[in-house]
């Protein structure tokens, strides 16, 4: 039978199949997959899955192959950092909930999201949860945010997801897609999935209380049904993307305002610090290029750079 993964605990899944019943279904043995990737989880939600019954009774079955994948994202494992960790498959848009207060979201985090995203070829939206508990000062700083990542090509949505007045658009936009949540603990990413999805009740509190403080012990995913088609698959604990296996060479191409002039750089393998003739310098220069975005690309390369040498 083929089904599809809505959810991961590590040793079980999930898996819909194609009458709308739900599977409890394990790997037995070794399980081959296409994919050119070391994970720690050969099978991840958001995966088209083959299984054979277990038991028809209470619907247990065993997971023999998967299908290819059209794309995925990872992070770097909890448990290895020199392991990849899945977090979903064949995914049509990548959300990152953020907020201004209450928490802060660093821009560091939402550009190493947004790399990530580059990287998989996924594209990426921002919401910006909370703006009605913005004071003037913090009123700039989301302005701010819309001029950087607006002018970087990304589609920011300042949202109050208590308020579903406030998220029209953002609902038109996830329409009939398969979007993943992600966001630090706290900006109101179950809150903001529970009023998309009336009924469905994420307890805030339990997805806190996995990822610990500061840790994330738990990678598990999920995937629901919109009531106006589409599906959303949250990710709870996520505290940061790290960055697995990117070359100092290839990083200013997951920045699309830097990518779209890397070309003009007098220098093939220009990193954009101190070569001369460099576009994406000149870019900044011109106010073409965010003078954050690239500071931040700085900071990213010399992650790198450290973790090289």
């Amino acid at each position: 039978m083929q089904g599809l993964v809505y959810k991961s605990t590590g040793s079980w899944y999930s898996v819909q199949d194609a009458d709308g019943s739900f599977w409890d279904a394990r790997i037995k043995g070794k399980l081959k997959i296409d994919e050119d990737i070391s994970s720690t989880n050969p099978v991840a939600v958001g995966d088209t899955v083959i299984f054979d019954a277990e038991d028809d009774n209470v619907k247990t079955g065993i997971i023999t192959n998967v299908a290819a994948r059209h794309n995925y994202i990872v992070r770097v494992s909890p448990h290895n950092k020199n392991q990849k960790h899945i977090i979903a498959a064949n995914i049509d848009l990548a959300l990152l909930a953020v907020s201004v207060t209450d928490p802060r979201t660093s821009t560091g985090f939402i550009d190493r999201f947004l790399i990530t995203a580059e990287a998989y070829h996924i594209p990426a939206i921002i919401v910006v949860n909370k703006t009605d508990l913005l004071k003037v000062k913090q009123k700039a700083v989301l302005s701010l945010w819309q001029e950087i990542y607006g002018r970087a090509g990304y589609e920011v949505y300042p949202v109050v997801a208590k308020d579903r007045s406030t998220l029209s658009s953002l609902e038109m936009r996830i329409k009939n897609k398969i979007t993943l949540f992600s966001g630090h603990s706290g900006v109101g990413k179950s809150t903001l999935i529970n009023v998309l999805i009336p009924g469905i009740n994420i307890k805030t509190k339990v997805v806190s209380g996995w990822s610990g403080k500061g840790q994330h012990t738990t990678t598990f995913a999920e995937m629901f049904n919109l009531p106006g088609g589409g599906r959303i698959i949250d990710t709870p604990g996520v505290k940061e993307f790290g960055l697995i296996d990117f070359e100092r060479e290839e990083l200013s191409q997951y920045f699309p305002e830097m990518r779209a002039v890397m070309k003009h750089c007098k220098f093939n393998n220009c990193l954009h610090i101190n070569e001369p003739g460099c576009a994406v310098k000149q870019g900044v220069a011109d106010r073409k290029i965010s003078e954050e975005r690239y500071v931040s690309y700085v900071a990213i390369l010399e992650s790198i750079e450290k973790k090289w040498n």
